[in-house]
């Protein structure tokens, strides 16, 4: 199986950015959906605790999705031991 070259630094730069702007939206929409249901539920609305709720999810989500972008990951999707025997895949 061929080794795929090193990606340029540019390149890894612009997918971290275009992903974190999906994950962006994604958190706003997650946020809204939160807020929506706890303003849903409350005869009372207070607007520092929606505030905080917001932000709270919001901020949450882009953190996962960040720690998820930062994981080290084989970009062909396979386990690089995949076929190899018990033996050979154990550092010890």
């Amino acid at each position: 199986m061929p080794v795929p070259g090193p990606i340029p630094a540019r390149s890894i730069r612009r997918r971290f950015v275009r992903f974190m702007r999906v994950a962006a939206a994604l958190a706003i929409v997650i946020a809204a959906i939160a807020v929506l249901l706890v303003a849903r539920g409350q005869s009372q609305l207070h607007v520092p605790m929606l505030i905080t709720i917001a932000l709270g999810i919001g901020l949450t989500v882009l953190l996962g999705v960040a720690v998820v972008a930062f994981s080290p990951t084989n970009r062909s999707g396979r386990d690089g031991e995949t076929g190899a025997t018990p033996s050979e895949s154990d550092p010890s």
